[in-house]
């Protein structure tokens, strides 16, 4: 089967350049006949490779990339998955994971005793081939965007119990041969590693990411990071016993917390892997196929019992899910698709068997012609469903997604080139998945010299990069403008924005006041939805986001907005959120997240006193997130206790994450009542500010005792 002749491409450079242009053609040439293009990657690999025209050998490179890719890909199989949906899947997905284990287990064992005349422990071992499978179809999903559909995460929760449960079939069948007799403590001892070695990597992982990304906010070093985590795992996976993609896969789970889909880091990871490192794996495995296998006699027939029972063997458990489980068809043919392509774990237990000499040159023949049918078949199975299923799963939604659908258009107040980079990542990963979404840095200045231009070209360059990182684009806009409000207003009206995103104010002198004289203008001064946050640790290490509602909110125009804009960001970064109100909205709320399946695990706890909202200070924990609902003067759910929540904010959450949101109403802005009035504060500081900051300190010692009194007497606040 080793070729004789050299290969016609030796050279490095010119063996990437030819990798390079399959990865660059393969898709553009298949996407016109509607082929999947892994099929591309794989018939190139087997026509480039040793086994067709032999341009490149299958040398150490392509060990090394392939093998790589395959990790890569079980990596990004576990970063994608949606763990609120996969938590709900897991025991429809662990039913699987025994029926498509043990069906081809038990059919392949059969046919290989009675149909190929093997004795019973070498058809266990050919059971563990037929009994495993690769996701080699999941960019085939991903790229459909149907990652968080039920049948998606079934397979992949089944892969799992699949691939564990070939691999101690293996190993119990390799010992035997070797000892002469089954060592069950063995095959406990190896189930114990991999109890001992999850439980590790659950413990240690969280901990490490979270410490790494608060102190390194680099994004190449964090993707360096990440992928020494992730080949870490694997080489521990194999160190006990196991193959590397459990590592990798596992990798995947424990990191899915910390790389938000929208975040840059994120956006880098699926680059890096869909450009390079996969379809190298692909390649690879096209590269080992030998399509001459079918000219030696005896293995046609082999080949197509092995073939069928293959196939037969996958397609029967994932018949038996979708009808136990009530999926449609096209779910099935998706199911199906995901779970019957066998590559490397079927390649290694073949390869293993043919070294001890359980396997002879025909059945090695037929598993690689088995390889080569699966995955050509699988994918094109994949992407038939997929689009269909896409299509079923937006009509299944249908009204409520164009009910809630709605323009958004953000706007991002940038100040410097510091700020910019982190108000840009909590916008968008605010954003609204459900419709268009624009996105507009600006920065006012307010004169022409070379060091505010400067400024100004910095903090946008910024901000659009970031945005960049992310896949998202950011439209920079520099205005020149009397100051900072009239050019934040003007903005507003000429962009249509429906939300502004601002940086938490800093305190500059004693009788400023928290959120400064700029912000509470431009809440006088309009009527859109405005959130300040300030976050001293990267968002996405946030372990809790706590919500507070004043009362009335719910009667508010912009209720349902900020909520989902409270649930996009819970869904990103992968935590809970708990909403702490009175008793009459949290049914709101729980309808909005639920009417819009945002899929989160909120919690809800009741609050009926506003007094509580200081007792909230001993629970919110520096890796918490505090949302506050606040409101403007005169709406609906303003109290005149509000007027102190500045002072409170400072005083008891001056060292907590923060986020204040002031929702949208309708209706017109207050008029003005003088040229200077609504921006006096920007040329000169009003002169009642004093008084105003002096009387709110007045009163709140007027009510510390009343305060201290009711405390006693609330229950405790459990958050």
């Amino acid at each position: 089967m080793i070729p004789l002749i050299h290969p016609l491409v030796s050279q490095p450079v010119q063996i990437f350049l030819i990798v390079l242009a399959i990865i660059l053609f393969a898709p553009l040439i298949l996407n016109k006949l509607r082929i999947p293009h892994i099929i591309g990657m794989i018939v190139a690999g087997v026509v480039i490779g040793p086994y067709g025209f032999n341009v490149l050998d299958n040398d150490s490179s392509f060990a090394i990339f392939g093998q790589v890719g395959l990790l890569y890909l079980m990596f990004l199989a576990g970063l994608e998955i949606d763990m609120y949906h996969l938590r709900l899947n897991l025991r429809r997905g662990l039913l699987f994971g025994v029926l498509t284990l043990f069906i081809p287990l038990i059919v392949g064992v059969l046919t290989s005793v009675f149909l190929l005349r093997l004795d019973w422990l070498t058809s266990m071992l050919l059971g563990a081939m037929y009994a495993s499978h690769t996701l080699i179809s999941y960019p085939v999903a991903a790229r459909f965007g149907i990652t968080r559909a039920p049948a998606v995460l079934i397979a992949i929760v089944g892969t799992i119990i699949a691939v564990i449960g070939a691999l101690l079939v293996l190993a119990a069948t390799v010992n035997v041969r070797r000892t002469g007799a089954f060592d069950v403590l063995e095959l406990l001892w190896l189930a114990g590693r991999l109890l001992i070695w999850s439980l590790a990597l659950l413990y240690l992982y969280p901990r490490i990411t979270r410490y790494f990304f608060k102190h390194y906010s680099d994004k190449v070093t964090q993707f360096v990071f990440v992928l020494a985590l992730v080949f870490l795992a694997a080489c521990t996976a194999q160190a006990i016993g196991l193959e590397a993609v459990l590592g990798a896969f596992l990798a995947g789970l424990i990191l899915n917390r910390y790389v938000p889909v929208a975040s840059p880091l994120m956006s880098s990871i699926e680059f890096v892997g869909n450009a390079l490192f996969i379809p190298y794996f692909l390649i690879s495995v096209g590269m080992m196929i030998n399509v001459r296998v079918l000219a030696h006699p005896g293995t046609v027939g082999t080949a197509s019992i092995m073939l069928a029972v293959a196939l037969v063997s996958k397609w029967l458990p994932a018949f038996i899910a979708t009808r136990i489980n009530r999926l449609d068809r096209y779910s099935g043919n998706v199911l199906f698709g995901l779970t019957a392509a066998h590559t490397a774990v079927a390649l290694a237990v073949v390869t293993l068997g043919y070294n001890m000499g359980m396997f002879d040159e025909t059945i090695l023949n037929s598993t690689i012609l088995v390889i080569l049918v699966t995955c050509a078949i699988a994918p094109i199975i994949t992407s038939g469903a997929a689009a269909r299923l896409k299509v079923k799963m937006i009509s299944d939604e249908g009204d409520d997604v164009i009910k809630h659908t709605r323009v958004n258009n953000t706007l991002i107040p940038v100040a410097n080139s510091l700020t910019a980079p982190g108000l840009v990542e909590m916008a968008v990963l605010m954003r609204n998945d459900r419709g268009r979404h624009s996105f507009y840095a600006l920065h006012v200045r307010n004169e022409n010299s070379p060091a505010a231009k400067a400024v100004s070209a910095m903090s946008l360059e910024e901000a659009r990069k970031t945005g960049a990182m992310a896949d998202v684009e950011i439209k920079t806009l520099e205005r020149y403008d009397l100051n900072t409000v009239t050019g934040v207003l003007n903005a507003i009206e000429e962009r249509d924005i429906t939300e502004v995103m601002l940086g938490m104010h800093r305190r500059t002198t004693v009788i400023d006041s928290f959120f400064g004289s700029k912000v509470e203008q431009l809440l006088r001064s309009t009527n859109k939805m405005i959130i300040i946050s300030r976050c001293f640790i990267p968002v996405n290490t946030v372990t809790r986001i706590v919500v507070w509602i004043p009362a009335g909110a719910q009667y508010e125009t912009g209720f349902s907005r900020w909520v989902r804009a409270v649930a996009h960001l819970t869904r990103q970064v992968g935590c809970r959120v708990i909403f702490c109100g009175r008793g009459d909205i949290q049914p709101l709320v729980r309808g909005v997240i639920y009417q819009e399946n945002y899929g989160i695990r909120c919690e809800f706890r009741t609050l009926e006193s506003s007094d509580d909202f200081i007792l909230m200070a001993n629970k919110i924990l520096d890796d918490d997130l505090f949302v506050v609902i606040s409101a403007r003067v005169q709406s609906v759910s303003y109290t005149s206790e509000m007027a102190e929540m500045p002072a409170f904010l400072q005083k008891y959450f001056s060292h907590n994450n923060l986020m204040v949101i002031y929702p949208e109403q309708f209706g017109e802005a207050p008029a003005l009542t003088s040229f200077v009035d609504p921006m006096a504060s920007d040329l000169a500081s009003s002169p009642s500010r004093l008084w105003v900051a002096v009387r709110a300190q007045w009163r709140k010692l007027q009510d510390l005792k009343r305060r201290l009194f009711r405390r006693k007497r609330n229950p405790k606040i459990e958050i």
